[in-house]
């Protein structure tokens, strides 16, 4: 049977679970806990990925190349992998000191109708010898047929694969085994999926991806993350274990890192709650829930609302005005009745 690739990316997508701030110690402790494992690669990083780190999308407690240099000191065996979304890094200002921090394997994202803007960090990231993975995040915004298209461009960019996000946690099974099936069917690099847990499925749509034909499963331990969280890739490792399917991964070492050094870091214990659950339905990403709960509370509206009326729209990360907008409109209502 194929031998899934698992990208840990505990702190980078675990970033967004303690407002970006990361410490030192922690990524320290994580990496040196964590080496030879055997998860493909070790992903660090703000959790928006390199550049990101603003008022907007959070300041980054330590600068981001630095947090590549701590890693890099720990990581003996496994590999030290950066973020990047376009957008956010450039390769001048981002990707090279990334390279020059001891980075060996980049994820390229952007929205998934916009593979086109990849082009440039691929490319360079391939000429230098690179391994690199582009990512399309969203994918629940697109058709399989439009994602294919958007995939095969990142596959002639020279990446190594291509790696379809769940940014807001909206798979269901049906979905993931179809878009992932019609993908592996038609493309020659490989393919990843990144899921979120906001039905309380991550595990379960990254299994039957892999079934369906993806080889990468991008997840975090304790599914430390963003929202709901993500694949709990202890448990998956587990899953595989139990269903004859070898990750390669020493799955006693990773459930003793899960256990004494993650869930310390992690106050937030039960992420799968109303909001999450309203967020995946709406299919609006997770990382606005925090600024939908804040707006929500001071024009006293529900939160759940706003996502509905966000998914609605389409919205995605970033766009704080529309959440404003929405907000005032459902006050508006409620005091007209």
């Amino acid at each position: 049977m194929r031998q899934p690739l698992i990208f840990d990316s505990t702190l980078r997508d675990g970033s967004h679970a303690v407002k970006q701030n990361l410490t030192e110690k922690q990524i320290r402790e994580y990496c040196k806990a964590i080496d030879g494992c055997g998860n493909y690669v070790c992903i660090v990083g703000h959790g928006n990925g390199l550049g990101a780190s603003s008022i907007q999308m959070g300041l980054s407690g330590l600068d981001e190349i630095d947090m590549l240099k701590i890693a890099r000191e720990e990581l003996k065996k496994t590999s030290l992998g950066a973020f990047i979304t376009v957008g956010f890094g450039t390769i001048k200002n981002q990707i090279i000191p990334a390279i020059e921090a001891g980075a060996t394997i980049f994820c390229v994202a952007c929205h998934c109708t916009e593979a086109d803007t990849t082009k440039p960090h691929i490319s360079y990231l391939v000429s230098k010898g690179i391994e690199v993975y582009g990512v399309l995040m969203m994918y629940h915004m697109a058709s399989k047929e439009r994602l294919l298209d958007e995939a095969k461009k990142i596959e002639s960019y020279g990446a190594k694969g291509v790696i379809l996000m769940d940014s807001a946690g909206t798979s269901t099974l049906e979905k993931v085994k179809d878009v992932v099936g019609y993908l592996s069917s038609e493309l020659n690099i490989t393919i990843g999926f990144h899921s979120h847990n906001n039905f309380g499925m991550a595990v379960a749509l990254s299994y039957v991806a892999y079934q369906s034909g993806a080889d990468i499963m991008d997840g975090t331990l304790r599914g430390f993350g963003s929202g709901a969280g993500n694949c709990q890739l202890e448990a998956l490792v587990a899953l595989f274990e139990k269903e004859g399917i070898k990750s390669g991964v020493n799955l006693k070492k990773m459930l003793e890192v899960s256990e004494k050094i993650v869930q310390p870091m992690w106050e937030y214990k039960t992420p799968v709650n109303d909001i999450s659950i309203v967020s995946g339905y709406a299919g609006v990403v997770s990382t606005v829930k925090h600024k939908v709960l804040k707006i929500a509370q001071e024009y006293h509206v529900s939160g759940s609302d706003i996502f509905l009326e966000l998914g609605k729209r389409n919205v995605i990360a970033g766009e704080d005005d529309v959440i404003l907008e929405v907000a005032e409109k459902l006050k508006s209502k409620m005091l007209s009745h």
